[in-house]
């Protein structure tokens, strides 16, 4: 009987050989997280007056709509949202490759199911306050990371 074993490689910058990719990130991803969420909440003051207060009324199913559609389009065109953008980091693919528009959207999807759940969520800032790479549980099931951004 003959053992496999899978192994994910990766070529995201290693955190002990490069460790200035990763300085700072758990702070710099819950600063990045508190601007989106105001983002968030003015788009949705917005979304609420065009609606005549109807997205007020049903204000989750809003919300959530409102954070896909801005999430994966500012990661899908820069991969960083905006806050990550103010902040100085982007998220990479396994590849190192900056995320492409589905990946954006699985990536962001992937997010808000986590945001769901209260263990998910705990789950996913343990693993970015304590991991090597500081991803969150999106980021290990994709492989993907966030940096600092290179320069």
């Amino acid at each position: 009987m003959t053992l496999m074993i899978l192994a994910m490689t990766s070529t995201l910058p290693d955190p002990d050989r490069q460790p200035v990719f990763y300085d700072g990130i758990p702070a710099k991803r819950l600063l990045a997280w508190v601007v989106d969420v105001i983002l968030i909440f003015a788009a949705m003051i917005v979304v609420g007056l065009a609606t005549l207060t109807l997205a007020w009324w049903l204000w989750p199913l809003f919300w959530v709509a409102v954070s896909f559609l801005y999430r994966s389009l500012t990661i899908g065109t820069g991969s960083a949202t905006l806050g990550m953008r103010l902040m100085n980091i982007q998220l990479r693919n396994a590849e190192g490759h900056v995320l492409n528009g589905s990946e954006a959207m699985v990536h962001t999807g992937l997010y808000l199911i986590c945001a769901s759940f209260f263990l998910p969520q705990i789950l996913s800032i343990a693993s970015i306050a304590l991991g090597q790479r500081h991803q969150s549980v999106p980021d290990l099931l994709l492989g993907t990371a966030a940096i600092n951004r290179p320069r």
